[in-house]
């Protein structure tokens, strides 16, 4: 039997599950199901403890690897799970050598181990590169995502994810364009590039390029590449170079989401971020400027310690003011570890409604979007037989199927409140 992957959290561990699959095969490794686990909130580690009992279930005899960010942080509370064969760092999992080494363990019987017995991870902040794991295709995507960037350098109070990624390391120019060329010639239409903290890009690199020379490069010297997408950034660090890519090259996709996390700026400097409420008002003022036809989406988090009722509103207000489109919200949770478990914390129940009201929120800001593309003439990648993006990201349902990876264009006809509907 192949490897088979069970992925949580984000586009980057989407990715990465693919190195995943393809590293363990090449060392070997058979019969096993990998979990790759997501550490951003207490939720996605029970979610991924979960499925990890439930795999156990359905296939008793197989080997169950956990690897992912949750299993880099918090390495013992997997390997106490009896169901758990091996616990793999997040530099160990993307390596044939770190497989290989595992194989006889995994292929000989692997229960019964002492917890400590089960761990292979190693001191993340120790690692200083990152390779340019080249991935021909991901199976069932329309899309194809490179990684150009692992890591972060910043330590908001909040957030475990640096300790589960390591320090900012960056993939050379050159082998993210060639990595990018071959994914075209595989025959993907779109690309998105893609990070742990994406606009941090190239500050380990020789001459430190910025993430903006990188699109430029891509843009230039993959001309058959017909559209290039950014996964989520940080709008302090958006560089000259990538605002005049969004203005002067439509292959760009005019879709941004923003890490904006709050929009009070007390609770901004308590979570350590970087931006204020202005910058980030005035950052989508800009882009807008230059791409009219952009559209926001954005992370917020909500119930944060400390957030009073009037700090709350001002998140709210930030959905109007920066003109977002698809908000992601994350109920506070407080992650052992961080300052901002140690501050003093909201009730649950107040982050719960607080979190139903923004995503209400974000419902009606939808709403909006979808009702002003109503006539619209759009260009749509098909994902799956009967829905698309389109360049802005909004999905699309499609009255006939058509196949996956396509670029088609269509006219909007209407929408069921969620989707928008193809004439």
């Amino acid at each position: 039997m192949s490897v088979d992957v069970v992925t949580f959290g984000c586009r980057l561990n989407a990715y990465e599950s693919e190195v995943i699959r393809r590293e363990a095969q090449a060392a070997g490794v058979a019969d096993v199901v990998v979990v790759n686990t997501c550490a951003v909130t207490a939720e996605a580690v029970r979610q991924s403890r979960q499925s990890i009992r439930r795999l156990h279930r359905e296939r008793p005899s197989t080997r169950i690897v956990v690897t992912g960010c949750a299993a880099q942080t918090e390495p013992e509370t997997f390997a106490d799970m009896p169901e758990v064969a091996l616990v793999l760092g997040n530099a160990e999992k993307l390596s044939a050598d770190a497989w290989r080494s595992q194989r006889e363990r995994l292929a000989g019987s692997a229960f019964g181990l002492d917890a400590e017995e089960k761990i292979a991870v190693n001191d993340i902040m120790a690692v200083t590169e990152t390779a340019a794991h080249l991935v021909d295709g991901l199976d069932g995507r329309a899309r194809a995502f490179v990684q150009v960037q692992n890591g972060c350098d910043h330590r908001c109070t909040f957030c475990i994810i640096p300790y589960g990624r390591g320090n900012s390391r960056s993939v050379p120019m050159g082998e993210v364009v060639a990595e990018v060329r071959r994914l075209c010639q595989r025959g993907y239409r779109e690309v998105v590039l893609t990070g742990v903290d994406l606009t941090s890009y190239g500050e380990n690199l020789p001459g430190s390029p910025r993430l903006g020379t990188l699109v430029k490069q891509i843009l230039k010297h993959v001309p058959e590449l017909a559209r290039l997408r950014l996964s989520s950034i940080d709008s302090v660090e958006a560089d000259r170079d990538l605002l005049d890519a969004f203005a002067d090259d439509a292959r760009l996709m005019p879709h941004l989401h923003l890490s904006l996390q709050a929009g009070d700026d007390l609770i901004l400097k308590r979570m350590k971020r970087r931006h204020l409420r202005a910058d980030a008002i005035a950052f989508c003022d800009q882009v807008r400027r230059l791409r009219p036809d952009v559209v926001f989406g954005g992370d917020i988090i909500a119930g944060f310690p400390t957030e009073g009722e009037a700090m709350f509103a001002r998140s709210l207000d930030l959905v109007d003011e920066c003109g977002l489109t698809h908000l992601h919200v994350f109920p506070f949770s407080p992650r052992p570890g961080t300052p901002a478990a140690r501050m003093p914390q909201i009730a649950r129940e107040v982050v719960k409604d607080r979190a139903r009201l923004l995503r209400e929120k974000g419902e009606r800001a939808l709403r909006m979007h979808l009702d002003t593309e109503i006539g619209a003439q759009r260009s749509v990648l098909v994902e799956a037989s009967s829905a698309g993006r389109t360049e802005q990201f909004t999905l699309v349902g499609l009255k006939h199927p058509i196949e996956s990876g396509t670029i088609i264009d269509v006219t909007i006809s209407g929408h069921d409140g969620r989707q928008l509907l193809a004439a």
